[in-house]
């Protein structure tokens, strides 16, 4: 069995290998529950490039990611290693603009939607 210590490295080290991840139930391609899917469906129309961990992989992973970010609930996304929220607050932050505002100021904003 993996250590917790070890799940919270290799959390840590896919945080800080990659711009925008998305701990997320399934695939971007094959979302496993409501929730995930909003979440990609949103980076994708935003046509922000992500990294989706599937968590139903590892029974460890799945848990490991809720007590790193003291957060109960999946999805849950990384904007630059920062931990933005779960697919409320994305939802939240999008409808208002501070989602693209933040992708943008970290230069991951690659095309501006039509206001």
């Amino acid at each position: 069995m993996t250590s917790s210590v070890d799940v919270f490295q290799e959390i840590q080290n896919v945080i800080d290998s990659n711009a925008v991840v998305l701990f997320m139930k399934g695939t971007p391609d094959m979302p496993q529950c409501g929730f995930s899917s909003f979440v990609c469906q949103v980076l994708k129309k935003l046509d922000v490039s992500f990294v989706g961990i599937n968590v139903l992989a590892s029974a460890e992973l799945r848990q490991g990611i809720k007590d790193f970010t003291n957060w109960p609930t999946i999805p849950q996304l990384y904007i630059k290693g920062v931990f933005v929220g779960g697919a409320d607050i994305v939802r939240d932050m999008y409808q208002a603009g501070e989602l693209q505002d933040l992708l943008a100021g970290h230069g991951l904003l690659v095309t501006q939607e039509a206001v």
